[in-house]
């Protein structure tokens, strides 16, 4: 693998993006505050501004070459709407797990359809990847249709694998393989 870091990637509708300080509000207002975004989430709402400025101050401090995350920036208004990273990656299969969240008003917009599909395409060519990979909670299926549409192929399910803010949760798993994939 070629690590690269978190580039600033582009697509029709969308900068994918570091993190600035002065995102906090929009991160706040968009999506971090909102219980619904986060009801599948391993982390809880944010009650307060100034702890998303400390978080985002954390992610900027942390950035390196094997680090990917990118806020998603929709273009037409120039906010912050979500987020969409590589949550794990193993570098003796060149594999990474990749998460999202956006904000509830892009929900059903093919937006985060949008990122994933730039991030994957980024991974596999430039960094080298083998595989990508995705879980979502199995009551969460707008998730998976968003793999689905990326091309990601259902693997199958992992009983009371996952912990959100729900509680224990069945999992289920997609991937996508460097050979299986074309550009779009």
């Amino acid at each position: 693998m070629k690590h690269k870091g978190t580039n600033q990637l582009e697509t029709e509708r969308l900068i994918l993006r570091k993190f600035r300080i002065d995102d906090a509000e929009d991160m706040f207002n968009n999506w971090a505050s909102d219980p619904e975004v986060t009801k599948f989430m391993t982390w809880e709402a944010y009650k307060d501004v100034s702890d998303v400025r400390s978080y985002i101050q954390s992610c900027i401090e942390n950035y390196k070459d094997e680090e990917y995350y990118w806020v998603i920036e929709f273009k037409q208004t120039k906010q912050v709407i979500g987020t969409i990273s590589v949550v794990k990656m193993r570098e003796d299969t060149a594999c990474a797990n990749i998460g999202y969240c956006i904000g509830r008003d892009y929900w059903h917009k093919g937006i985060t359809t949008e990122a994933f599909s730039r991030v994957i395409r980024f991974l596999f060519e430039e960094v080298g990847l083998n595989r990508i990979e995705a879980t979502h909670d199995v009551n969460n299926p707008h998730s998976g249709g968003v793999m689905k549409k990326c091309g990601l192929k259902y693997e199958g399910t992992l009983r009371q694998a996952g912990l959100n803010n729900q509680g224990i949760c069945d999992m289920s798993i997609y991937s996508i393989l460097r050979n299986e994939y074309s550009i779009k």
